[in-house]
């Protein structure tokens, strides 16, 4: 038997619950995971509050580390003891062991450990296409604001966008996040809580403004993030934390200085197997040769994964935040 937390309702934390499961034997294009550790992702709660609505009961989680133990039949690539990693649906990640397509997991390179792996797979991945994919015309040099900057995508994105030559301008709550995202490539920090967000930007860029504002939260931070872009620029809306955005009036983005907008999901920038190989492989290639840290502040185990999220909703995380499953 193996342990799974699922959840039978929409709600708070509390619905989460742990059972012990039937894993079964996988089937053709399938392959039966172990898993070392499970990420914890702010996604999952948009699951579990009926945000992004799923059928249920259901398991929950959506990214995981370890070792294949089975594959089906049809399964080409991966061989038991394989190791590996993966995002993506379906729900079932919270657990020791799952049987899930194939087609879904990554080959983990030796030098990374599972913990890593499960902490960085989605947000790697995440900020790989934010910084490689969303805007052709980002240069070295270019200025970018990050809000959510001591998260786990915060703390990638800004170390890889110094890589790249970028200026990064973060938004934190508090000085002990502000330490943090400056440790990991922030340039210059903005306390949103105390601070007019767009104003500062304009302080900090001669009037210009940012090419790009990456934006975690939503509604509450929107309106600053689209006055904070310089003339043409692009606001990223990458999940919305504090609430969905407000419409969209096209005519003010004219009028704004022909600003863009997007939406994206990762999904459609992993769908294609050779884009996801190529990302995982600049993401997996930074962070073996150590250009790239990964910051695993919060551990939990599976027992514990109402109070885990609690705490990612409160905020009361930095970094990444795992759940161990093997010691």
């Amino acid at each position: 038997m193996a342990k799974a937390v699922w959840f039978a309702q929409a709600g708070g934390p509390e619905v989460l619950e742990v059972r012990e499961v039937e894993v079964g034997t996988p089937g053709p294009g399938e392959a039966r995971v172990r898993h070392m550790a499970v990420g914890l992702n702010f996604a999952d709660t948009y699951f579990r509050t009926g945000y992004y609505p799923v059928p249920l009961p259901n398991g929950m989680g959506v990214e995981a580390s370890g070792v294949v133990e089975a594959v089906g039949e049809g399964v080409d690539g991966f061989a038991p003891g394989d190791r590996v990693t993966y995002t993506g649906s379906p729900l079932g990640a919270y657990s020791t062991e799952r049987v899930m397509p194939a087609s879904s997991l990554i080959h983990l390179p030796d030098e990374i450990g599972h913990e890593t792996a499960a902490a960085m797979t989605m947000r790697g991945l995440t900020a790989a296409y934010l910084l490689r994919r969303i805007d052709p015309f980002l240069r070295a040099g270019d200025t970018i604001l990050l809000h959510a900057a001591a998260g786990g995508v915060g703390l990638i994105v800004s170390q890889w966008a110094n890589l790249l030559g970028l200026r990064v301008i973060g938004t934190v709550s508090s000085p002990e996040k502000a330490d943090l995202a400056l440790a990991h490539g922030c340039d210059e920090i903005i306390h949103y809580t105390r601070e007019d967000v767009p104003a500062r930007v304009r302080e900090l860029t001669d009037g210009q403004g940012v090419a790009v504002a990456y934006d975690p939260v939503g509604r509450d931070t929107f309106e600053g993030s689209l006055a904070s872009l310089k003339r043409r620029g692009m606001l990223v809306c990458a999940g919305t934390a504090s609430g969905p955005v407000p419409p969209i009036d096209a005519l003010q983005l004219a009028m704004r200085g022909s600003l863009y907008v997007t939406r994206p999901a990762l999904a459609d920038y992993i769908a294609d197997p050779a884009e996801r190989a190529e990302l995982a492989g600049e993401l997996f290639g930074h962070v073996a040769a150590g250009r790239i840290r990964i910051e695993i502040n919060q551990r939990y185990a599976l027992d514990d994964a109402v109070q885990a999220h609690s705490d990612l909703e409160a905020r009361r995380t930095t970094g990444s935040s795992v759940f161990v499953v093997q010691e």
